[in-house]
């Protein structure tokens, strides 16, 4: 076993496991497990409405996450993290709070055709409401939205541009440093999907500059139930609140409210203290791996994944033929073979792929495919995982051919 797998418990218990579902979500290392226990042992509490010890304790461990979170992706402020269940929340709530502030009838709203259904749906749910429409920009054949195509599908009515910054199917990063000041130059707000990116990479929203960025903490080691939108500042203040009740107020009289000012506009109810620690130790975790590790270790195992399969005469893989392009994410099929019957055989040869449409229908349907496989790659995978994966691919071939 590799030194970066012991970090795993699942990976100690079960030492052939070629786990290659990462983009659905990732492992979680023994320091994030240990740091939310030891919250709910030592400090929990409902953060932020007792003046008590413990609850000051809970409060101090909630805020001090989230000023970890700020510095980890570059916000201006801390009032700018706010906290959510998870990336598609996240997407939810810019959808709606967002269309209510800037939305027109015959306003126009631009997103891919690769994105995941969380920043497909609260989009068309907006359009309906604000009779809006959704324009569709459409991807080369690396998965890559040029400037050409955004500039072409740019009118004086488009007034929001949604992106997924990496596909979850294709693995291609969109250059949102070319995109996003396109984009600004007409006034348009950019809301960036980052749940794929952010295990993989650095990242930076001021750099960026753009004016939203949303991701779930599972992804990236932290555990279920927590994540993060970041917003800037003067859009947070002007959008009115999504989830509305405790904690979120500021006054309440039997016909009207004032609410509560940033981040807790945002964060009604109580919250996740338990997934805050663990986010922020993940992001601890991280930090003590190192991105430029990260980064090294799967633009290795993305390249020979894809160049191992891309040998075998029957495999169709999806995306650049630059596999060290996909960031971990590796979309393929087997001719003639459904992806949950290849996804269900992997399971017998103890690889964990996902098979189906991914949550995102309309780019399988612009692949010319209904359902693919994906093996997705984390830091943690090694050359074995890789030729295990390949060798129940063979096996798969032969138990449904007779062939290899």
């Amino acid at each position: 076993m590799n030194r970066y797998k012991n970090y795993f418990p699942i990976m100690r218990r079960n030492s052939t496991l070629a786990y290659l579902d990462n983009a659905a979500t990732t492992q979680k290392p023994d320091m994030v497990i240990d740091a939310v226990a030891d919250y709910y042992r030592r400090e929990n509490a409902n953060p932020l409405r007792g003046l008590y010890e413990l609850s000051q304790k809970a409060t101090d461990a909630y805020e001090n996450a989230r000023k970890k979170i700020a510095e980890f992706i570059g916000a201006a402020k801390a009032q700018e993290i706010i906290y959510t269940r998870n990336a598609s929340e996240s997407l939810n709530l810019i959808a709606f709070s967002l269309s209510e502030l800037l939305l027109q009838p015959d306003d126009e709203i631009l997103i891919s055709i690769m994105e995941h259904h969380s920043n497909m749906i609260p989009w068309q749910q907006a359009a309906k409401r604000h009779k809006a429409k959704l324009i569709y920009l459409y991807p080369n054949e690396d998965g890559i939205i040029t400037t050409a195509e955004l500039k072409n599908k740019i009118s004086d009515k488009t007034k929001i541009l949604s992106l997924a910054q990496i596909s979850n199917v294709l693995g291609s990063e969109q250059n949102l440093k070319e995109l996003i000041p396109i984009a600004h130059a007409h006034n348009i707000v950019v809301s960036i999907d980052g749940a794929q990116a952010i295990p993989h990479e650095k990242i930076d929203v001021s750099s960026l500059d753009c004016d939203f960025y949303s991701f779930s903490g599972h992804k990236m080691y932290a555990p279920m139930g927590i994540g993060i939108l970041y917003g800037k500042e003067k859009y947070l203040e002007a959008m009115p609140p999504f989830l509305t009740g405790g904690e979120m107020i500021d006054y309440v009289d039997e016909q009207t409210a004032t609410f509560a000012e940033l981040p807790y506009k945002f964060e009604a109810g109580t919250q996740n203290v338990g997934g805050a620690v663990g986010l922020a130790a993940a992001i601890d975790f991280i930090e003590s791996i190192g991105y430029n590790k990260i980064i090294e270790r799967e633009t290795e195992l993305s390249h020979l994944a894809g160049e191992e399969l891309s040998k075998l005469p029957y495999i169709t893989i999806y995306g650049s033929n630059n596999f060290s392009a996909h960031h971990g994410v590796i979309a393929f099929n087997i001719e003639n073979i459904h992806p949950h019957d290849v996804a269900s055989l992997m399971d017998s040869g103890n690889v964990a792929i996902r098979g189906g449409h991914h949550c995102a229908q309309p780019l399988m349907r612009f692949l010319k495919c209904n359902f693919c496989c994906r093996a997705s790659i984390a830091f943690y995978n090694d050359k074995a995982d890789i030729k295990q994966l390949i060798e129940q691919v063979k096996y798969i071939r032969s138990y449904f051919h007779g062939v290899k």
